[in-house]
């Protein structure tokens, strides 16, 4: 993997960097541990960050107090301090902040080398506390914008379906094709790290829990794995009959026009007609062609389905008004 600075790397040393120079500035002592709080509080998301702040606050806040009593009644021996970690570790995971353990420890360290407990030292302590964290949440108040990687994973993810309603129409109209499959993973991986993105953009904002685009993955992946049960039942059409045709006519017109627009009226009553079509025709006359019927029609009762799925959608963004 080649040498990269990433922005997260680079806001994280500017930030531990500043937190240094306040306390500094403070004349606090132990100053190095502002920059330690505020590694690690710098998040991948903004509310990740405020989680991570909130628990090594608490976490802080816990271990100042245990350890200020612990060493004011039985002194400053290594023993002491194992009574401290005794006390301090189950205390944190009760009140479900044991993510701010290891935070907590520098700070109880910082009491157990100081040998006394007075006034100044939790003052300094607190301060430490506040420049570290205050830091990391200034420095993630700035995330950049997911959009750029959303509209690409949309506009992939589009194309590959194409790609894959073009090829079982292929396969429909002559029974053999020539296709190797790749859209197939390559999709599966698009539909999860489009789905990741969304999950990463709505946690970059406080008041948002879902977005367009999170649903319009969501409704991809629903409909990706409609197709791939389909496949097997296209792939065990061997034959060419009129029917066949005309389905794969439909899956040709159905997926060029995929995109966000909502054209799921339309598409269903043409694939009502061609049932209806169907259903005119004379009855199958061998015991294939009765299979080769009924896997179209079970065809195309899950292209139905798979149209219900966006239809689903739009009415889901249309109540929720995103």
């Amino acid at each position: 993997m080649p040498f990269r600075i990433g922005y997260r790397t680079l806001k994280t040393a500017i930030g531990a960097g500043v937190a240094v120079a306040i306390a500094q500035m403070l004349n606090l002592d132990f100053y190095g541990s502002a920059a330690i709080l505020t590694l690690l509080c710098i998040s991948t998301t903004k509310r990740d960050s405020v989680k991570a702040s909130w628990y090594r606050i608490a976490a802080c806040l816990i271990g100042l107090v245990v350890s200020s009593i612990v060493f004011s009644f039985i002194g400053y021996a290594p023993w002491a301090l194992a009574v401290v970690l005794v006390l301090f570790i189950p205390l944190a995971v009760m009140w479900k902040v044991e993510e701010g353990i290891v935070t907590s420890a520098v700070i109880i360290l910082h009491m157990y080398t100081a040998q006394e407990v007075t006034v100044s030292l939790i003052i300094n302590e607190l301060l430490l506390i506040i420049i570290g964290v205050g830091v990391a949440l200034i420095m993630n108040a700035y995330m950049p914008s997911s959009e750029r990687k959303l509209r690409h994973y949309h506009k992939e993810i589009e194309t590959h379906f194409k790609k894959i309603f073009f090829e079982l129409a292929v396969y429909l109209r002559y029974g053999e094709s020539d296709w190797d499959g790749k859209e197939i993973y390559e999709t599966d991986e698009l539909l999860k790290a489009g789905q990741n993105e969304a999950l990463v953009n709505i946690h970059n904002h406080f008041l948002r829990y879902e977005d367009r685009y999170y649903y319009y993955f969501k409704m991809r992946e629903k409909q990706f794995e409609l197709l791939e049960r389909l496949m097997p039942y296209i792939s065990s059409i061997d034959q060419t009959y009129e029917q066949n045709v005309v389905l794969a006519d439909f899956l040709e017109e159905l997926g060029a026009a995929i995109s966000p627009a909502n054209q799921v009226p339309y598409f269903l009553d043409r694939l009502e007609d061609i049932k209806k079509g169907f259903q005119k025709t004379d009855l199958p006359k061998t015991r294939e062609e009765f299979e080769i019927r009924a896997s179209l029609f079970y065809i195309m009762n899950e292209l139905a389905e798979y149209l219900h799925i966006k239809d689903r959608l739009w009415n889901e963004l249309d109540k929720k008004k995103l």
